[in-house]
């Protein structure tokens, strides 16, 4: 795949930078919806969203850096090129959920229901942002047969055609476990849960499904022999749900 979509005055402009924007636009569109539900005012939700990408951002950035501290060492150059990729999620998450405590505290806003109003934003816009990975022909699994990949859309078996090697589209299972887990989402934040309780969810669920497909994936951050990803996934899981069972802020205020 090229993973360039045109040209602006010299200037390749990416796939991957293009999803990742969309993603954002309409995550910031699902949460101007949410912000009416939740009763937050949504220019204050902006407000917060301005300071919280760029930390995100550079957290997912720095994330990605320290796992592959082997090549940046060695290539320092290399390390604020992130227009071809190298942006961690769990460094985004983990930028995110700092950034959005302390902006919650300086906007005086629950910092609980913050996170649930921007937990189906957070899940929409990686659903979306992993098709940047597939033009990238990067976040991609092992190595299938052609007879396998048959049974995908005809574009997505050029595009995991790699060096005359299929391989698992697994950016693709992500992408849709995700849009499932929006879905979900949406339909829980109208219920009356305990406030956390959405976002607790989303990380249970997104966990959940990226412990699996890490499994299947070859470019894995490792720590020592285990795959990075898998074990924060386990973590968040084994966390939130500790949170969700317990008997505090039982209702939405």
């Amino acid at each position: 795949m090229n993973p360039v979509a045109f040209r602006i005055l010299g200037l390749d402009i990416r796939w991957y930078g293009i999803f990742i924007s969309i993603g954002i636009i309409l995550g910031l569109w699902v949460a101007y919806r949410q912000s009416e539900f939740y009763k937050i005012d949504f220019d204050r939700v902006t407000d917060i969203f301005i300071v919280c990408l760029p930390f995100s951002v550079l957290c997912a950035r720095l994330y990605y850096v320290i796992f592959n501290w082997s090549f940046y060492s060695a290539n320092p150059s290399e390390i604020l090129n992130i227009r071809g990729g190298g942006l961690a999620i769990h460094g985004g998450i983990l930028g995110a959920i700092i950034s959005a405590y302390f902006m919650s505290r300086y906007k005086k806003i629950d910092f609980l229901r913050l996170l649930d109003l921007i937990a189906p934003s957070f899940i929409l816009a990686q659903a979306i942002g992993r098709w940047g990975n597939f033009f990238n022909s990067e976040a991609h699994g092992g190595v299938v047969s052609r007879e396998f990949i048959s049974h995908f859309p005809s574009f997505i078996q050029k595009g995991m055609f790699i060096d005359g090697t299929y391989y698992h589209p697994t950016f693709l299972y992500e992408s849709i476990w995700n849009i499932l887990i929006f879905s979900l989402l949406l339909f829980l934040s109208k219920r009356n849960l305990k406030k956390g309780s959405i976002f607790y969810l989303y990380l249970i669920f997104y966990s959940l499904g990226r412990f699996f497909i890490e499994g299947l994936r070859t470019d894995s951050l490792m720590l020592g022999p285990f795959r990075m990803a898998q074990v924060i996934s386990l973590g968040f899981i084994l966390l939130c749900t500790l949170l969700l069972i317990l008997p505090i802020n039982r209702k939405q205020s």
